[in-house]
């Protein structure tokens, strides 16, 4: 038998000033957003800002439905946004926020598993890492370095072909 060790290193920073003026600007955007959140049946807010390639900056939040399956995250909003509007530009980082009304959080989250296939996505097309910021109702921030780190032995579209 073999074993296959996978490890992520998370960087954690004190406080939103401990980061760089990009991120921090960045992850002020994504709380910004927070509560345009339409969160209904979860009470669970989540902001979401992406910069790409030519500058720009992109927000989303979640939007939940009645029918369950229906709702859209925060972070598959701002990147369908994104592609929609700037078509030829590549995502470099996201910064992804959350507030929970039922009971504090002070840990940050990390997206679900569909926003982590999608944003692997956008990273392999990409060619290049993009750099996930997550924050929650705490201080701290949570920083992986690329999307990959968080989704290993991932579905890519080179299975299929």
């Amino acid at each position: 038998m073999n074993e296959l060790k996978i490890e992520t290193i998370i960087r954690i920073y004190p406080t939103i000033n401990d980061l760089d003026d990009a991120a921090k600007e960045l992850m002020q955007k994504a709380q910004a957003v927070l509560p345009e959140a339409y969160a209904p049946y979860s009470h669970f807010n989540v902001g979401a800002a992406l910069r790409l390639n030519n500058g720009k900056v992109v927000t989303g939040t979640n939007q939940e439905n009645a029918s369950f399956p229906l709702g859209l995250c925060a972070e598959r909003i701002a990147v369908a946004a994104a592609a929609s509007l700037y078509p030829n530009a590549d995502l470099t980082m996201i910064a992804i926020t959350i507030k929970n009304f039922n009971k504090p959080t002070t840990t940050p989250v990390s997206p679900c598993g569909t926003c982590r296939q999608v944003l692997l996505e956008k990273e392999n097309q990409a060619q290049k890492p993009i750099r996930i910021l997550l924050k929650s109702e705490g201080p701290e921030i949570y920083e992986v370095a690329r999307v990959s780190d968080l989704l290993p032995l991932s579905f890519a579209g080179d299975i299929i072909a």
